[in-house]
């Protein structure tokens, strides 16, 4: 990574536009944000697999299902909330399919759809397991922050993704980019 600070653009020797390097304070911000984005996934996935042989997008599949209408969800939602492509949450659900966690099975409204759907062990295996992931995302986050500071966190999180998770998800919803299970969305296919 560069260590230039300036912040202003300017021509460089050959007229190409030169870059708009970070302001030192921008650039101590992004180096703590890259520090977190590689040091608390790996705590969150060992905390996991440690004591529940789960990994952390295996948890949130199952999280996201537990929390949908009926337990179910479209392959394409549970891609959404757990902020996981598709290809990679086909393989991950296949090796929760495997243990008897979820169940997939095609949509009676859509045949193109793949509906995931959580089963009784696999709540059950989420329920064993979040106590642990709850304690351990304390211990990584919140622990260090006041309450004023978990507000501010929060209000960079949803101007870093573009509002509220659940509001972005819902936003794609309904410009039918991630359709819910069953609703027809404007401009879009239901259930995709």
């Amino acid at each position: 990574m560069s260590t230039m600070t300036s912040d202003r653009a300017g021509a460089t020797a050959d007229g190409a536009e030169e870059p708009r390097w970070l302001s030192p304070e921008e650039r101590d911000a992004w180096l703590c944000l890259s520090a977190i984005m590689f040091q608390l996934p790996g705590q969150l996935e060992n905390q996991l697999q440690r004591d529940s042989g789960l990994g952390f997008v295996e948890y949130m599949v199952l999280a996201m299902l537990s929390e949908a209408p009926d337990q179910r969800l479209s392959m394409s939602d549970l891609s959404a909330q757990t902020s996981t492509r598709l290809a990679r949450l086909s393989r991950v659900v296949k090796r929760l399919e495997e243990q008897g966690f979820v169940r997939r099975s095609t949509s009676t409204v859509d045949r193109r759809v793949t509906l995931c759907h959580l089963l009784p062990v696999g709540h059950e295996v989420l329920e064993a397991a979040a106590p642990g992931h709850v304690e351990q995302v304390r211990r990584s986050v919140f622990n260090h922050l006041t309450r004023r500071q978990v507000t501010q966190l929060a209000g960079i999180g949803e101007a870093l993704l573009g509002g509220k998770p659940s509001a972005v998800i819902n936003a794609q919803l309904e410009r039918g980019q991630h359709p819910r299970l069953g609703e027809a969305c404007p401009g879009g296919d239901a259930e995709r």
